[in-house]
């Protein structure tokens, strides 16, 4: 603790930069970024192996720029490969660690944020915490059945920054989160829209899936049909085809780029096409924010439109034509990422809240249990 206030090291992981930040309680006091060789990851056998390298360059910035990790009372990352958990601050442990380094299991960048997390957290002495996982599951019962019983829907959206906004949100107008009902949709890279009653993510798209609204560069919901003609027209292996639907979809099938600056530009020289893409993009999104409304019975405090690409005042004044009658819009644009994890740990450390004990135990998500609680 400095000067009586918490130092809490944030990490989120890319798929070639790290983001750092130190803060002191929530307030950042330094912020970067690692920009990590491309050809180099290519070169290593799985997400866990660039552990070392990334380690490395995280330490080399901050003596770079003069910062110490020493003092440190918290070390929180971004998290994934958690398996389905409920959301909150989550004190990274052994079973959790075990679980990230398991080589059968398939990774994503974000999975080595607790590994990171706890090696820093020995090495400077203090706490290493997680904070809202992409695998965050607080589905409702009815949000799970599918078509075929041998599926049932699985939870993955950008919780992180969804429960972010709706805590700042909830703080702006005096109420608490728990005590709000909103949909949100996070519009950026990928594209996901959620349901939240009482502090909870009872209905969303799942983005890693292939679920809910096209986006920049993911597919979105294609019908089922669709997808069987291409699996067997003996032109797509399964990883190239499942490669398009999660980075290869969207305006990047379209229109051959995701940069959406790029895409404005070409339908304000005239590009018709381009507009009718971008135009059925917003289409889609305010759609599945209808969907979500319907989910809450229609009593919507407020749609939260969060994400990057919020920016572009075309698409929010759209949405908001669209779905304004549903429920007053706020527009948070941007990403708040790295400010919701240290808010987490912030929590934890200030009493507020007491972190989570990770447990392998995805019970609570078999259809037993959920007939049980239905």
């Amino acid at each position: 603790m400095i000067n009586n206030k918490f130092k809490i090291f944030a990490m989120n992981f890319g798929s070639t930069s790290t983001k750092v930040a130190l803060f002191e309680d929530k307030e950042p006091v330094f912020e970067s970024k690692v920009e990590h060789d491309p050809g180099m990851i290519q070169k290593l056998p799985s997400v866990m192996d660039q552990k070392d390298m990334r380690m490395e360059g995280i330490k080399k910035l901050l003596e770079d720029s003069g910062q110490t990790l020493e003092d440190c009372d918290a070390i929180v990352a971004r998290c994934g490969g958690t398996g389905p958990i409920h959301g909150g601050t989550y004190e990274v442990n052994d079973v959790l660690v075990k679980r990230l380094l398991d080589p059968t299991k398939h990774h994503h960048n974000a999975d080595l944020g607790g590994v990171m997390a706890q090696e820093l957290a020995n090495e400077f002495n203090c706490r290493a915490f997680f904070v809202d996982s992409p695998e965050t599951d607080e589905l409702q019962p009815l949000a799970r059945i599918t078509g075929f019983k041998d599926y049932y829907k699985e939870a993955s959206t950008h919780t992180l920054n969804q429960k972010a906004v709706c805590r700042y949100y909830a703080e702006k107008i005096g109420k608490d989160y728990s005590d709000l009902n909103l949909v949100v949709s996070h519009i950026g890279g990928g594209v996901s829209v959620s349901a939240h009653r009482k502090g909870k993510i009872v209905d969303s798209t799942n983005l890693i899936r292939g679920d809910g609204p096209m986006a920049p560069t993911r597919s979105g919901e294609i019908q089922a049909i669709h997808i069987l003609d291409l699996a067997y027209s003996g032109k797509w292996e399964k990883k190239d085809l499942e490669r398009r639907i999660t980075h290869g979809g969207g305006l990047m099938d379209h229109l051959g780029t995701a940069d959406v600056l790029e895409i404005k530009q070409r339908i304000a020289n005239g590009d018709t096409y381009a507009r009718y893409v971008y135009d059925g993009m917003i289409y889609q999104i305010g759609k599945y924010i209808g969907m979500m409304g319907a989910v809450l019975e229609g009593k919507v405090d407020a749609i939260i439109l969060t994400g990057g690409i919020t920016r572009d005042t075309y698409l929010t004044d759209k949405l908001t034509k669209m779905c304004g009658y549903l429920a007053p819009v706020e527009v948070i644009a941007g990403e708040f990422e790295m400010e919701a994890l240290a808010a987490g740990a912030y929590r934890v450390l200030s009493g507020q809240e007491k972190a989570r004990e990770y447990k392998e135990d995805f019970s609570y998500t078999s259809l037993e249990t959920i007939l049980k609680n239905y």
